[in-house]
């Protein structure tokens, strides 16, 4: 069996995606084809920068999805459909929105318009500066939400991210984030540590995000996946239109069950691991959950000629 994952926020970086559009033709009619959607140079953003330009989760989200989607393009127009180099597909949050579009159910001009409204949504769901997540490490998630409960934080701090056995993310505002890092630390966590990021995802305050993203999501046309796609949600592949849809509307606020994920992928009995997208997030934390996993990162020229050889053998 094997599986393409495709990574979430904070895989970007300056110069994303660059050596892809100067190499292969099809990726550049991807950048291009997404500039041409939103109505804005993206691509040039991607390549040159500022950071502080890119790290807006409203372009960070449709960038990182446009170069999983130029990768997809160059294998497929190589021969090398989707359907014929994996049996299982999941994203990592926005991650799950590339897979959408990878298996054919989002049309890249659909995906990248949703990406965009859901970016805007979630950056403006809290006034600016006063959310924020954290990294919780070295404890489990029922450890963490053991500690949220026993120390009267429901309602403030909230479970984001339940990325591996020892690494849980968690939510809130940023005064309720920053007053529960120390009770973490001392009821057993190894590190807690504030991440660089502009809203709490992933957790009740994105409520206004998620009505946003309903009205947006309804109106847009699905088709069934032509590889399963496992839902951040569920933990499952979902077959009608109107259960993707659901996901994509509940994800906004629900966690992230990405170690679960990575669970259920060793149980439909995966042996090799594509992570496709930029960075390596993914495959890091693969490691880490499956080290039996043949796991490889394409994400640039190098990598991406690497992996046509082996699709060739």
């Amino acid at each position: 069996m094997k599986a393409i994952v495709f990574p979430g926020q904070g895989s970007q970086f300056v110069g994303m995606g660059h050596d892809l559009y100067a190499s292969f033709s099809e990726a550049k009619e991807v950048f291009e084809e997404v500039d041409d959607t939103l109505e804005q140079n993206l691509s040039k953003i991607m390549f040159e920068g500022p950071e502080e330009t890119l790290t807006l989760t409203e372009n960070t989200q449709p960038a990182i999805m446009a170069v999983g989607m130029a990768i997809i393009k160059i294998l497929k127009c190589r021969g090398f459909r989707i359907d014929l180099i994996s049996d299982i597909l999941a994203g990592h949050s926005l991650g799950e929105y590339t897979a959408l579009a990878a298996s054919e159910s989002l049309s890249l001009k659909d995906v990248s318009l949703l990406l965009k409204v859901r970016g805007k949504a979630m950056q403006g769901a809290v006034p600016n500066g006063q959310g924020s997540m954290a990294a919780i490490l070295g404890l489990s998630i029922k450890e963490v939400i053991d500690i949220i409960d026993e120390n009267q934080l429901n309602d403030k701090v909230f479970p984001a991210n339940d990325n591996a056995e020892a690494q849980v993310v968690i939510s809130g505002l940023k005064n309720n984030i920053e007053g529960s890092l120390d009770i973490f630390l001392k009821n057993g966590a190894k590190k807690a540590l504030q991440l660089s990021v502009s809203a709490p995802f992933h957790c009740p305050l994105m409520n206004p995000a998620k009505e946003i993203m309903s009205e947006a999501i309804k109106n847009v046309d699905l088709l069934k996946p032509v590889v399963p796609v496992l839902s951040n949600v569920k933990v499952n592949s979902e077959e009608s239109i109107d259960g993707i849809k659901d996901n994509l509307i509940n994800q906004v606020t629900e966690i992230v069950r990405w170690r679960e994920i990575m669970i259920k992928l060793e149980e439909v009995a995966v042996t090799d691991f594509y992570e496709i997208g930029s960075g390596s997030v993914l495959s890091n934390l693969a490691k880490r959950s499956c080290p039996s996993f043949n796991r490889k990162s394409i994400n640039n020229k190098s990598s991406v000629d690497d992996f046509l050889l082996l699709l060739d053998k």
